[in-house]
């Protein structure tokens, strides 16, 4: 008689922005998008958006997009393998908001909300930005905002900012 031991993997559903504005553009979002491939399961991507820089207006426009995942890592580690392949896509971080060959910010963890100083789920800004809320809306219109209880298309008809977003194609 064999007995097995059950192991039971926790996946956590998240939602991540990527965004481009050095180089070939979409070819980073989709190198990027191969690497998350290897971190668990691509659910939906978004088609892809070009928008003009958000905080630091003084650089090239970037191509944005919004995947959903599967992963079994949590939080904290998944934010540090997204660094790794930031860090293997030769970005170099100096200087907030300032032009990227790739960015890759995590939106939702699950409904989860973590408050810390490396890590903020949900992104701080989500609301604020019609090229995340675009994307977004796109793949996931009723997802809910954990804390200002809005779904994405809420946010996107009261999101104010003034950055023209333009849907160009499917990566």
């Amino acid at each position: 008689m064999f007995t097995f031991a059950s192991i039971v993997v926790k996946l956590n559903q998240v939602y991540l922005s990527l965004g481009s504005n050095v180089g070939n553009r979409s070819e980073q979002l989709a190198k990027a998008t191969d690497f998350l491939k290897e971190k668990g399961e691509v659910k939906r991507i978004s088609s892809v958006y070009e928008t003009e820089a958000w905080g630091n207006t003084n650089q090239p426009s970037f191509l944005n997009l919004v995947l959903q995942m599967m992963t079994n890592f949590e939080a904290i580690n998944f934010m540090k393998e997204l660094l790794l392949i930031e860090e293997k896509m030769g970005r170099i971080r100096q200087n907030k908001w300032e032009s990227r060959n790739i960015d890759i910010d995590i939106l939702y963890f699950n409904n989860e909300i973590i408050d810390e100083n490396e890590l903020k789920i949900p992104h701080p800004y989500i609301h604020e930005r019609k090229f995340v809320l675009e994307p977004l809306v796109e793949i996931a219109p009723d997802f809910v905002h954990p804390l200002l209880k809005l779904s994405s298309i809420e946010m996107l008809k009261a999101c104010s900012g003034s950055l023209k977003v333009k849907r160009l194609s499917h990566v």
